[in-house]
């Protein structure tokens, strides 16, 4: 306990699931935390349940990732930690993928990371912060998968981003890594499941139940699975660690 004592986090897309989850580890590891989320109201809610703060931040307008990351610093003080979390699924037949849907995740997904990245970076450097920056990739980002071409595109792009960040932000004393999770099981994968039941024909439930049989854990990830790793990244235990991508997924992929 109190690994993350005194620092200062901002985790994006944190007011429900694998977000809420990191927040609430860094709470109990002694961190002070600021959910940002477009959705404010939840945000609020969530933050008020698990003594965080809340700000708002659609991660595809600069004008707010700025005026977010201006509020968190205004109510803790600075920020040490950043969470990327902030992400959108989506699944087509490549012969059914539009335009529209191609640019509204890569913005969120890519330019989301990118940009807020981008925007903490600065903070840190401006105040010789030597902080952490977490980025959300997924083990869809490890290969291509059928129907899930532009999801898996994205983070694919997370995974090399942390790297060309990682690279270029150490020698300020930032650290850049990733988490690649698995499936996990939640509110998220619900939609997921929506997505294959309509383009396989399977039914509600069918492709979360095979996909958990799948796992060489013997069942789907949970959130709480991946804050170990949250925090360890966050932690002073992973200062020499740079540009990495780390698997939390049962198994499912090896690298």
């Amino acid at each position: 306990m109190n690994r993350l004592a005194g620092k200062k986090a901002l985790i994006t897309g944190a007011a429900r699931g694998i977000g809420r989850a990191f927040a609430e580890a860094y709470i109990r590891e002694g961190a002070q935390v600021a959910i940002a989320d477009i959705d404010i109201d939840r945000a609020r809610a969530t933050a008020a349940e698990i003594g965080a703060i809340a700000v708002h931040m659609d991660v595809t307008d600069q004008t707010s990732i700025d005026a977010a990351v201006a509020e968190a610093v205004t109510e803790m003080g600075q920020v040490d930690i950043l969470i990327n979390n902030a992400a959108l699924f989506t699944a087509a037949p490549i012969v059914e993928i539009t335009r529209q849907d191609y640019a509204r995740v890569f913005d969120i997904n890519v330019g989301g990371t990118l940009f807020t990245l981008q925007a903490v970076a600065r903070h840190m450097i401006e105040r010789g912060i030597k902080g952490r920056i977490i980025n959300m990739a997924s083990q869809a980002g490890r290969r291509g998968e059928p129907l899930v071409a532009v999801y898996c595109a994205t983070k694919a792009a997370v995974i090399n981003l942390t790297q060309s960040a990682g690279l270029d932000l150490i020698r300020h004393g930032i650290n850049v890594n990733a988490i690649s999770p698995g499936v996990v099981d939640g509110e998220h994968w619900d939609g997921v499941d929506a997505f294959f039941a309509k383009y396989e024909g399977k039914a509600p439930g069918q492709k979360k139940a095979e996909v958990g049989a799948g796992v060489p854990f013997g069942r789907m990830g949970t959130a709480e699975d991946l804050t170990g790793m949250a925090v360890f990244l966050a932690s002073d235990e992973a200062e020499y660690i740079v540009a990495q991508t780390y698997n939390v997924d049962g198994g499912q992929w090896m690298s």
